[in-house]
């Protein structure tokens, strides 16, 4: 039962010291009991590798400005494919790079602008969004990382989609 407990703990916790000395209390206690059930069994210390949270770089930065980061494509037959283009503006000190475009789900495709987007200039992420399989509501994410602070912006669009003829609606 101790271990499931310290598995339960190794999974849920956060990453940060308290956690960390509250998995390695467990650890060593579980080490304890299973040590009366099997003597000389050890149970090796945790080796910790807490990435330090990042700090905001020195220096002139851009700073990504959308117009709007979110879409409502409303509603859309199933199949279909929708497209949706954030105007995105460089209103930081330096040129911005916008380095990857992650979605939420294979459905969605995106582009975005490769070039490096001077101050004052503007640049895109566009979400092509394919329907075919998908029904009722639909809210979708982009993850944009650029060499700004904070790195990433999220980019949300939704749409209602109707199912084809015959095919009964999901149950989401």
């Amino acid at each position: 039962m101790l271990f499931f407990a310290a598995v339960l703990v190794c999974f849920t916790a956060c990453k940060d010291r308290a956690s960390e000395k509250r998995i390695a209390e467990l650890e060593s206690r579980l080490a304890e009991v299973e040590g009366k059930k099997a003597a000389g069994t050890t149970v090796p210390a945790p080796n910790p590798t807490v990435a330090a949270p990042e700090e905001k770089p020195e220096g002139p930065l851009p700073v990504i400005q959308f117009e709007t980061t979110e879409h409502d494509f409303g509603t859309i037959k199933e199949g279909d494919i929708v497209e949706y283009t954030y105007k995105v503006k460089n209103t930081g000190e330096a040129p911005l790079i916008i380095q990857g475009a992650q979605p939420s789900c294979g459905c969605t495709v995106p582009d975005f602008s490769k070039e490096p987007i001077p101050v004052g200039g503007t640049g895109y992420v566009k979400a092509k969004f394919d329907s075919n399989g998908k029904q009722n509501v639909q809210n979708k994410t982009i993850t944009v990382t650029a060499n700004t602070w904070p790195k990433q912006t999220v980019l949300r669009f939704k749409a209602m989609i109707t199912p084809k003829a015959g095919n009964a609606p999901a149950a989401h």
